[in-house]
């Protein structure tokens, strides 16, 4: 199945991105980068690092749902126009398998965008010797905020 394609709203949807995740203390805390920013999709990428595991030296479930909530927000945000910001009201997430690897990539894919609210599915994957190995999924749902400029992204 072909990924959909999305018409971003913005024409700096890139420098929104890039501009807000700067603002994000958490991401710099986590040492995540992003990767991949596309109408519609984005990509964060982290390094294991024992600062970031829980007791049995997995990657914690709280930086993988953290990394995987701001992937989808961002996904969210590339097909926003310029004076809405984005939050999350609602996500589940699903650990499928313990996070053991070197890297980490968290997949934010928007499923369906919408004037208010916008649904997407994120995914992330462990990454050891070259073989990647999906450790987790999450179903986001993300509202557009405009009129709040103290929300602005």
């Amino acid at each position: 199945m072909q990924p959909p394609v999305f018409e971003p709203r913005s024409s700096a949807f890139r420098e929104r991105v890039e501009a807000s995740f700067g603002k994000q203390g958490v991401m710099a805390t986590l040492g995540a980068s992003l990767e991949l920013i596309e109408p519609g999709a984005v990509d964060i990428g982290l390094d294991w690092t024992v600062n970031l595991t829980q007791q049995h030296g997995f990657l914690h479930a709280g930086v993988v749902a953290t990394a995987l909530d701001s992937a989808c927000g961002y996904a969210a945000l590339t097909l926003m126009p310029d004076d809405a910001a984005v939050l999350t009201i609602e996500f589940k997430i699903n650990l499928l398998a313990p996070s053991a690897g070197e890297r980490f990539r968290m997949e934010g894919r928007v499923l369906k965008p919408g004037r208010t609210i916008t649904v997407c599915e994120g995914r992330a994957f462990a990454m050891q010797g070259g073989q990647e190995k999906l450790v987790a999924t999450m179903g986001c749902t993300l509202m557009a905020v405009t009129g709040r400029d103290q929300l602005r992204d």
